[in-house]
């Protein structure tokens, strides 16, 4: 789409943009003061290895939390690797046997000295507090169905022997492909039926009869436990699916995130205020992008909405360059990569061109104007950079359509980004490994 005037958009923006202060200064989360009414807030990236995008949504979480009465931080991360994390930062001791978080591909998403810092914050926070005035970690994603299915049975062992021991046989029939769902799902399609389904659907139906509040240590537990039943009922469909077409098993995952999410919120009492950080693919509203226009995927941004409604914030975040720490292919080794500046006509570029380094835009409607309104409601090139960035293919893998007004109630921007610092450590792609028990470097057993 070409513009008539492509100095007018960027102008507008200069006049409505509100310049951030750096990160780090005591008043950056105070922009945000405006969502502090929501439910949920969730925060963007562009990236999954941008410094700036992680330290951000830090600093508003901590504003967040110790302002405004939130006591949920809950992330585009696999539920078992974050329930190690939120064990730390609730002052709960780890399990014995315990899977050590996030060493798996791609291990600088979580494992970074971003989230590092802001989980040894939360920690700090929760030290003088009631149990159940703590804020808590959580993960919404479900990849890690070994790790799972394994918290699972360790759990029954020791609180239900006799449903252990159902969990065992249901699970058993997953066993084979435990570090390898991806060949289940093949096995699936070719035998033409769901072999593992009726268990795992049977052993989460088991769990869930347990009516508890959570309020309590004991009661977290079993959360725990049915979070990760759930984990693997969806996980299973999530495999089996995944062959049949990409919008049917994004759709199935993150419906599994939304459902997670409202487990907590549920589970929390109906005063519960939760934080997601999450991708920007994930938490902008599906239904104003490629995503929804064309390919009939949904995201948990779009049922937040349909959920929420105005007490779901949506905040997507930007940046034209700068470098960012990705990988060529799945399971590949991490790079600092180079980002390419920001296509012409973009999301991005217009924001570039307003020539302010760093801003909120608020888009919600009675907040924006309504010439800069009418101009951002034309659909416009923004960029999406996963765990793979291939610049040499940019326009083409990282590149889809979206109505920036629609798809976030605001904009954060950083105009020149660096890539996070991942810790040290060697990634394994699938095959968790034990916690150290040295505590002085637990949570993430460096």
């Amino acid at each position: 789409m070409i513009d008539a005037d492509l100095d007018l958009l960027p102008r507008l923006i200069a006049q409505a943009a509100e310049p951030l202060p750096e990160i780090d200064d005591r008043t950056f989360g105070e922009f945000f003061d405006r969502f502090a009414d929501a439910r949920v807030v969730f925060l963007g990236e562009a990236s999954h290895g941008t410094s700036e995008f992680y330290r951000a949504r830090a600093a508003i979480s901590r504003h967040l939390i110790e302002k405004h009465g939130f006591t949920i931080v809950a992330v585009e991360g696999d539920w078992p690797d974050a329930a190690t994390l939120d064990r730390y930062v609730r002052h709960r001791p780890p399990r014995e046997g315990e899977f050590r978080a996030f060493e798996r591909f791609p291990t600088w998403m979580w494992r970074n000295e971003e989230v590092d810092a802001f989980i040894r914050w939360l920690r700090g926070h929760n030290e003088e507090r009631a149990y159940d005035k703590m804020a808590g970690f959580y993960g919404l994603d479900l990849y890690n169905l070994s790790a799972s299915m394994r918290a699972v049975i360790d759990f029954l062992e020791h609180e239900d022997p006799e449903l252990a021991r159902l969990a065992h046989r249901r699970y058993g029939c997953l066993d084979p492909w435990a570090e390898e769902p991806a060949l289940y799902g093949r096995h699936s399609l070719i035998e033409g039926y769901a072999r593992c389904e009726v268990g795992v659907i049977q052993m989460l139906k088991d769990l869930l009869q347990r009516d508890v509040d959570c309020f309590a240590e004991e009661c977290d537990e079993w959360l725990d436990a049915q979070a990760n039943a759930r984990l693997v009922k969806n996980a299973e469909a999530y495999y089996r699916v995944m062959y049949h077409g990409a919008a049917e098993s994004w759709n199935l995952r993150d419906t599994h995130m939304f459902e997670t999410l409202n487990m907590i919120l549920d589970a929390k009492g109906p005063n519960a205020k939760a934080i997601v950080w999450a991708h920007n693919s994930h938490i902008g509203n599906a239904a104003f992008t490629d995503m929804g226009m064309h390919r009939d995927e949904l995201n948990i941004g779009q049922l937040a909405k349909e959920k929420f409604g105005a007490e779901a914030r949506l905040v997507g975040f930007g940046t034209h360059t700068g470098t960012v720490a990705a990988a060529d292919d799945w399971d590949g080794p991490m790079k600092i990569k180079r980002v390419r500046p920001s296509m012409p006509e973009s999301h991005e570029r217009m924001s570039h061109d307003s020539e302010v380094p760093s801003f909120l835009l608020d888009l919600r409607e009675g907040e924006r104007d309504e010439g800069l309104a009418s101009e951002l409601m034309k659909p416009r090139l923004e960029r999406f950079i996963g765990v793979i960035y291939r610049p040499e293919s940019e326009r083409w893998s990282h590149y889809s359509e979206a109505i920036l007004p629609k798809q976030f109630d605001a904009w954060v921007w950083f105009d020149e980004t660096h890539a996070v610092t991942p810790l040290p450590g060697a990634q394994r792609p699938g095959e968790p490994h034990v916690l150290s028990g040295d505590e002085e470097t637990y949570p993430f057993g460096l």
